[in-house]
Parts: C-alpha cells; structure tokens; sequence
C-alpha cells in the first residue's frame, strides 16, 4: 500500500508546472489610461529630483556665504534650468493639477444642506482658488 501512495504522488508532480507569461516592459502601451498612469507614476521623478534640487539650495544657504547662494541663483538662471522648470510645470499640470481638479468632485462631493453643489462648481473653485493664489505669490514677489 505504501508504493502505490507513493506511485501516485509522483505522477502528480511530473505534470508540466503552470507558467505564468510574464509581461513585458512596456505593457502599459496597450491602453491610453495605462499610458496616462503611468505618466502619473513619472512625476515621482521629477519630485526627486526637485528634492535634490531644495537640499541644494538648503546648503547653498546654510554655508553662510552669500556667494553661494548667489552662485546657485545664477545657475539656475540658465537656459537649461529655465527649459526644465517650464518642462516641469507643464508636465505637473498635464498629468497631475488637471486630472485631480476634474476628480475633485468624486473625492469630496459638497452639499449646503440639502443643495448638493453641481461638479462644475467645485472644479471651477478649484480653478479660481489657483489662480489667486498663484496671483498672490507673485505679488508677493513683486512681479507685479
């Protein structure tokens, strides 16, 4: 009785395994919302890179030297900082600012009682609330 156990056994684990297709790297082609997220997902990128960028900046300040931290203005005052900063922000609103005002009425629905505010609302406040304060710091910085 004990070989048969042991004859069964071993006609179960000579089966061919399941294997499973593993995708390739560029499997998020296939469908634009895969595209769309993880050009999403790439930003975290530029926020590192924005991390090293204030670190940086926080030891250009914290050597007490003026000359450093005038040093560090002025490089970034270079056509290559300036095209990456505009790159930055437009890609920061492409795939992040936009699509979060369009989803901001799913993620906090508002109602004044029994009056549920309409979706267009709520992203035209976000809309509104942006630009005033963007407009406020720049006023704060004296660009007008």
């Amino acid at each position: 009785m004990g070989s048969a156990k042991i004859i069964r056994l071993e006609r179960r684990m000579s089966r061919q395994p399941f294997v499973r297709r593993v995708p390739s790297f560029t499997w998020y082609f296939a469908n634009p919302r895969f595209r769309a997220y993880m050009m999403r997902e790439a930003t975290c990128l530029l926020v590192a890179l924005y991390c090293a960028l204030l670190l940086a900046a926080l030891a250009a300040i914290a050597s007490g030297e003026r000359a450093n931290w005038e040093n560090f203005l002025a490089g970034q005052q270079s056509w290559g900082w300036v095209l990456f900063h505009s790159c930055s922000l437009l890609f920061f609103c492409a795939f992040q600012t936009f699509p979060w005002f369009r989803l901001a009425p799913k993620a906090m629905p508002l109602s004044l009682g029994e009056i549920k505010i309409p979706a267009r609302g709520i992203v035209l406040a976000h809309y509104v609330g942006w630009v005033t304060i963007s407009a406020l710091v720049l006023w704060l910085v004296r660009v007008f």
